[in-house]
């Protein structure tokens, strides 16, 4: 069944963020997922807190995909570079 992951990034490293970009699209094609909406203008419409700089909502064909993608070994230092370019936060749902 089909799942989704809510990404929500606030950037502090913008050169990081442009290195993860360039890795990410690989690391997604080998778990099958694809971007369903990415925005760079999110808006909080209930709730406290600041909109994230960027918001993506993922696609995966399954959970096991989605924590594939999340755990593999070979992706670590892409995961690295997501987190080293600001907080990240990724919600499966």
């Amino acid at each position: 069944m089909t799942v989704h992951a809510i990404v929500t990034l606030s950037i502090s490293d913008p050169d990081t963020l442009a290195a993860y970009r360039e890795k990410a699209g690989a690391a997604l094609a080998k778990y099958n997922a694809q971007p369903l909406a990415v925005s760079q203008d999110a808006t909080i419409i209930e709730g406290d807190g600041t909109a994230p700089d960027v918001t993506v909502i993922l696609t995966f064909p399954d959970r096991d995909h989605a924590l594939g993608w999340i755990n593999d070994p070979e992706l670590a230092s892409t995961h690295a570079l997501r987190r080293g370019a600001g907080q990240s936060n990724i919600i499966l749902m």
